[in-house]
């Protein structure tokens, strides 16, 4: 990785893992691919590899990861999805080129040719974010419970009841949060 950006958090879900490339939505926004390198990075980090990003193709990849997050966010709390949105996840799943492979273990794995583009994967994520919206994959929509973050993330826990984008930052942020204030209180 590329020293001075933030660590990509990596998730097991690549359309919430894409939207999380910008985190801290409502205290002080951390963007994690602010170059076309870094996003060549990240889609690389995430098995679709690419040769080169340019800067227009970056703003796609974070309009995407916006209408992305916006729609999910919808979904999350059973309002409508944003039609403005929803048109931009239709028109970059139908831009790709990409095709899915199974593997011999039985999972779905997308394949990107020598000379796929920016476009191919992005309409591999936006291919994730409607299966997850639209419900077709085993787990739920949820936001966390971090007030700076607010982030949207797919819960397969076996209860459906994950609280935190992330336990190792979010939760963990949380969780001292409440122990420090609680120690405030009693102070013994």
């Amino acid at each position: 990785m590329s020293s001075g950006f933030p660590d990509f958090r990596l998730g097991t879900v690549l359309a919430t893992s894409f939207t999380a490339t910008l985190t801290e939505r409502c205290g002080d926004p951390v963007e994690r691919i602010p170059t076309p390198n870094r996003l060549a990075e990240w889609l690389a980090v995430s098995g679709l590899a690419v040769k080169s990003c340019t800067s227009a193709e970056l703003e796609r990849a974070r309009e995407l990861r916006e209408a992305i997050h916006t729609t999910a966010t919808a979904a999350a709390r059973h309002s409508g999805l944003p039609a403005p949105a929803v048109e931009i996840i239709n028109d970059c799943s139908t831009r790709s080129r990409a095709a899915a492979n199974l593997t011999s273990e039985g999972n779905r794995h997308w394949r990107l040719s020598a000379t796929s583009s920016v476009d191919d994967a992005l309409g591999v994520i936006a291919a994730d974010a409607i299966s997850i919206i639209a419900g077709e994959r085993d787990g739920r929509l949820a936001l966390c419970a971090s007030p700076t973050c607010q982030a949207a993330f797919f819960d397969t826990s076996r209860s459906r009841t994950r609280r935190w984008c992330d336990m190792n930052t979010c939760g963990n942020r949380e969780k001292k949060a409440r122990f420090h204030a609680g120690r405030r209180k009693d102070p013994r």
